[in-house]
């Protein structure tokens, strides 16, 4: 069950559009520097994605070379990337090279997926970041996710959420209003079916999941009462089948009623599967996460009206946000420059870059962006404090790559009792682990 191979994909690669370099050889070039020229000062980042050259002058520089730039001036210090690639580790993922590397102190800081900011923080790998001048302008939602034994151990550039892309005019045409509750977007699903769309879900191999969140966390997290029931979940009070039940029950029915194509959603990779119908006008419904409504190679550009809503609940319209992060290692070489550096690219003014570049949500409750329009519902919802994490680092079984997984096993014919043993099995794993 940890074997999260499309977690870099889906995650670390929207956290850090482009925090990586040329890999293996711009450390070699380090070590050219005569002896008698004054040390520099870095600070090793190790993440999963490339450019070409990390040191180019780039006119189209991305939010997160900006932070970066930003920091390296005031700071006096050169961040020096280190890079995932699958062809340098073959079969290994990008979370086994993490955790493999920080366990050894390789690098000073990382961009880490929820998995191994649990796994690592539950080691003592990461240094504690609640002390960080950024850390006192944090939303809640992140030291909610990221904090481990009472320790804030990862802090993102970007909150990423995901919600229901849907085709309003579709909608309109039926006479439909919005989905709220699980029981109205069935009712909406049966009509656009009986109307001829035969498959009205567009899905993939990796997001149904927040549909299961969504219905299992809406009250944890909503509430009031969030931490007991999470301690509840840890001591083993309560199990997370219990939580995940309805979701899985709720997906069991939209395959049985055709609402979703459970075979096609099996072996599509996101957006890439359920894109072409879904702007052709042909399926009104999809889930993305909220970058997709900014990018034209996405849905950033309809011919139709659009709107992204959260996904359906006892509470409404829910937001789930799974949470990636930046960390310090607990070893690292150059550890206080490490902290710096993380906290100059955190603060305020970077942040504001990176948000207004990006168009995204900022992790500072201080920073407010303007999006577009097709993503005001889901914002006002996160604004409001109204969402559900896909992740969170409090919880001792890891969450969004598990469910992921398991839900996987559903879409391949398990049954909804056996998904749930499964979450039992890791429940009571991590309740052996102590």
């Amino acid at each position: 069950m940890k074997n999260w191979r499309w977690i870099s994909a889906c995650l670390a690669a929207l956290a850090a559009l482009s925090l990586a370099s040329c890999g293996n050889g711009h450390e070699d070039l380090k070590n050219l520097i005569p002896q008698d020229k004054e040390e520099e000062r870095v600070v090793n980042l190790f993440s999963p994605m490339e450019k070409i050259d990390p040191d180019a002058e780039n006119l189209a520089r991305t939010a997160s070379d900006l932070t970066v730039a930003m920091a390296e001036e005031a700071l006096g210090t050169t961040m020096v990337y280190r890079t995932y690639t699958a062809e340098d580790y073959q079969d290994k993922t990008y979370d086994e090279v993490c955790l493999d590397r920080a366990r050894n102190n390789m690098d000073d800081m990382y961009l880490l997926n929820p998995d191994t900011i649990l796994a690592l923080g539950e080691e003592g790998k990461l240094r504690d970041l609640s002390g960080l001048e950024s850390a006192k302008n944090l939303r809640e939602v992140i030291l909610t996710a990221n904090t481990v034994d009472g320790k804030l151990v990862a802090i993102p550039q970007e909150v990423v959420a995901y919600g229901l892309f849907v085709n309003v005019d579709m909608f309109r045409q039926y006479g439909l209003a919005l989905p709220e509750t699980p029981e109205d977007f069935l009712e909406c699903c049966r009509v656009f079916q009986e109307n001829g769309i035969e498959t009205p879900v567009g899905a993939n191999r990796w997001w149904l999941e927040a549909f299961v969140f969504a219905q299992a966390y809406a009250d944890l997290y909503n509430g009031g009462n969030t931490q007991a029931e999470i301690a509840a979940l840890n001591s083993g009070e309560a199990r997370y089948s219990g939580y995940m039940r309805p979701g899985f029950e709720f997906l069991q029915t939209l395959i049985d009623r055709g609402y979703i194509d459970a075979e096609k959603a099996y072996v599509s990779e996101a957006i890439e599967g359920e894109g072409p119908d879904f702007l052709a006008g042909k399926t009104p419904i999809v889930m993305a996460y909220w970058g997709a409504a900014n990018t034209a190679t996405a849905y950033g550009k309809t011919d139709f009206e659009m709107q992204v809503i959260g996904f359906p609940s006892s509470r409404g319209q829910m937001p789930v946000m799974p949470m990636t992060g930046w960390a310090v290692a607990a070893g690292a070489e150059h550890g206080d420059d490490a902290m710096k550096m993380l906290d100059a690219i955190t603060s305020d003014e970077a942040l504001k870059v990176y948000s207004e570049t990006n168009r995204v949500i900022s992790p500072s409750k201080n920073i407010k962006v303007e999006c577009v329009p097709a993503l005001k519902p889901l914002n006002d919802h996160i604004e409001e404090g109204v969402y559900v994490l896909g992740s969170n680092a409090g919880m001792k079984v890891e969450q969004w790559g598990n469910t992921c997984l398991i839900v996987r096993e559903l879409l391949n014919g398990a049954t909804v009792d056996e998904c749930m043993a499964a979450f039992d099995r890791l429940q009571d794993e991590s309740l052996s682990e102590g």
